[in-house]
C-alpha cells in the first residue's frame, strides 16, 4: 500500500487548513481552509493551489470554520468535481461562513475602488454563484455513520467537541490485503464546553494528524469562564464603559450568550442592553437552535425539559440592520457589544473597535486565538496604537484577555486526549494548526507521555504512512 500525506496549509502555522492524502495514486483532501493574515500573502496562498484541483478524488471537511473550509469555492472553481462529505451541522456553518466570505471580498474591492483610488484593490477571489456550486458537492452525514470515499477507503466521521457539527475525522483503509487507520482531529475541543458535547475518544490507530494550536499554552479552567465574564462586565460598567468584545460569529458569540443568559439568570451583572451586531452571527445563532443533536447533557435536558432557549433572554438584542449597528457608536450608556471578525480582521468590529479604543472607562475583551499579523494579535500584544481602517489610533481602552473561553484544547487536554489512544500501535502523531514554538512544545510534550513517534509537519513535505 502506497500511503502518504502532504500539508499544503496549517503546517507551522495556523491557518489554511489542507491536507492531501494519497492512498495508491487516489488522492483525498481533508479541509480546504482560507489562509488569514497580510493581505498580499493571503491573497496569493489562497488564489492558487499547490495541487491540481480536479485531480482530488474526495473533499472532507472537518467543521465550518473559515480556516478549514472557506476555500472550498476556489477549489470547485478551478475544477474540482468530487464530492464534500461533512456532518450537516457543518455543512449549514459552512454555507454561512463562504456566503459571507464572499460578500465581504466584494464589498472591500468595491470600497477600496470606490474610496482609495490610487490603491491596490484586491478582486474577490469567488462569488456567490461559486458558494453555490460549492454547496452542490456536499453530501452530509452523522457521527458513527461509517461511508465509503474511494475503492478500499471509507471514513467516519466522530465529534471533535470544538463547535457545533466539528468532526474527527477516521479513514480506515483496506487494500491489497493491508489496513491502515489513521484520523485527524481538525481543530480538537475541549471536555466541559457550554453548549457541545466533549470529543468522542478514537478507536485503536496506526496514525494521527492533530492540532496544536495551544500546544505552549494551558487555558484556565472553563468552570471559571462565567465567572471572569462576570467579573470583568461588573468592573467595566461600573467605570461607566462599554465591554466590547470581538467574537468569531460561529461558536464562541453562542457560547458568550448562553454564559451572559446565566450570569442575567443568577443577576451576576448589571440590568444594561446586551447587542450580538454581526449578521451572520445572528444566522449562526439560528443554526445552533435547529441543532441539537450536537448539543451537551445540560443543554439538552434544559431544552427538552423545560423549553429553555439558550440563545434567548431579556436585555438581548439581535442587530442585522446596518443603520441600527452604526447608531450603537452614538450611545454613551454602557452596555456590551459582541461583533465580528473573531480577529477583528473584518466586519462590524472595526466601527466598534475605531469609536470605543481610545476611551480609558471601555473593555476590549479578547476571547480566541488572535494570529500573527492581525488587528487583533495588536490588541491582546496591548500595542499603544493600532491601525483601523488604515488610521492610527491610541489604545487606552483596558485589554483583557480571558483564556477560559478557548475551543481548542491546551498542551494538556491533547496530551489526556493522546494518552487515551492505543499507544501501543499509534507510530506516530503528526502535529499541525500551530505556530512554530507551540507545535514544538507540544512534540517534546507528547514524547514524554510515551507516543512512539511525533513529527511537526512542515508545508509540501511528503510524509509516507507506512
Amino acid at each position: 500500500m502506497q500511503l502518504s500525506f502532504q500539508s499544503f496549509g496549517a503546517a507551522e502555522e495556523v491557518t489554511g487548513s489542507k491536507h492531501l492524502f494519497q492512498i495508491n495514486g487516489k488522492r483525498i483532501l481533508l479541509d480546504c481552509g482560507l489562509f488569514q493574515g497580510r493581505r498580499a500573502e493571503s491573497y496569493e496562498k489562497n488564489c492558487q493551489f499547490p495541487f491540481e484541483p480536479a485531480s482530488i478524488e474526495a473533499t472532507i471537511l472537518s467543521h465550518g470554520h473559515c480556516d478549514h473550509c472557506g476555500n472550498l469555492p476556489m477549489l470547485v472553481k478551478q475544477g474540482y468535481e468530487g464530492n464534500i462529505y461533512s456532518t450537516t451541522a457543518t455543512r449549514d456553518i459552512a454555507n454561512l461562513i463562504m456566503t459571507d466570505t464572499a460578500f465581504i471580498m466584494a464589498r472591500d474591492y468595491e470600497y477600496i475602488q470606490r474610496n482609495e483610488t490610487g490603491k491596490f484593490a484586491y478582486p474577490p477571489l469567488f462569488d456567490q454563484r461559486d458558494v453555490l456550486a460549492a454547496l452542490g458537492r456536499f453530501i452530509t452525514l452523522s457521527y458513527h455513520r461509517p461511508f465509503p470515499v474511494a475503492d478500499g477507503i471509507s471514513c467516519q466521521f466522530l465529534n471533535a467537541g470544538h463547535i457545533l457539527g466539528s468532526s474527527l475525522v477516521q479513514l480506515d483503509i483496506r487494500l491489497n490485503g493491508e489496513s491502515r487507520r489513521v484520523a485527524f482531529t481538525g481543530d480538537l475541543g475541549r471536555p466541559g464546553m457550554p453548549i457541545v458535547s466533549p470529543p468522542d475518544v478514537l478507536p485503536p490507530l496506526d496514525y494521527l494528524i492533530c492540532e496544536g494550536t495551544y500546544g505552549n499554552r494551558l487555558h484556565d479552567p472553563i468552570s471559571a469562564a462565567r465567572y471572569q465574564l462576570g467579573e470583568v462586565i461588573r468592573e467595566t460598567i461600573h467605570r461607566g464603559g462599554k465591554v466590547i468584545i470581538p467574537a468569531f460569529a460561529v461558536g464562541r458569540t453562542q457560547e458568550l450568550i448562553y454564559f451572559l443568559h446565566l450570569l442575567k439568570d443568577d443577576n451576576k451583572i448589571p440590568d444594561v442592553d446586551i447587542f450580538v451586531d454581526s449578521p451572520m452571527a445572528v444566522n449562526a445563532t439560528s443554526i445552533f437552535r435547529v441543532h441539537q443533536e450536537c448539543y451537551n447533557e445540560k443543554v439538552m435536558q434544559g431544552f427538552i425539559d423545560h423549553h429553555l432557549n439558550p440563545f434567548g433572554f431579556e436585555k438581548l438584542h439581535y442587530v442585522t440592520d446596518l443603520s441600527q449597528s452604526k447608531a450603537l457608536n452614538e450611545r454613551s450608556e454602557p452596555c456590551i457589544i459582541i461583533s465580528a471578525s473573531g480577529m477583528c480582521e473584518a466586519g462590524r468590529i472595526l466601527h466598534h473597535l475605531k469609536n470605543n479604543v481610545a476611551e480609558a472607562a471601555n473593555t476590549i475583551l479578547i476571547v480566541g486565538y488572535m494570529a500573527e499579523n492581525t488587528l487583533g494579535r495588536a490588541l491582546a500584544d496591548r500595542k499603544p496604537t493600532v491601525k483601523i481602517f488604515g488610521n492610527e489610533y491610541p489604545l487606552k481602552a483596558r485589554v483583557k484577555i480571558l483564556n477560559t473561553f478557548s475551543a481548542h484544547a491546551d498542551y494538556e487536554d491533547i496530551r489526556a486526549y493522546v494518552g487515551q489512544l492505543d499507544l501501543d500501535r499509534l507510530k506516530c502523531v503528526y502535529l499541525v494548526h500551530g505556530e512554530v514554538d507551540a507545535l514544538a512544545n507540544l512534540q517534546q510534550v507528547l514524547l514524554k507521555a510515551g507516543v512512539r513517534s511525533v513529527k511537526v509537519v512542515e508545508a509540501g513535505k511528503q510524509y509516507q504512512l507506512n
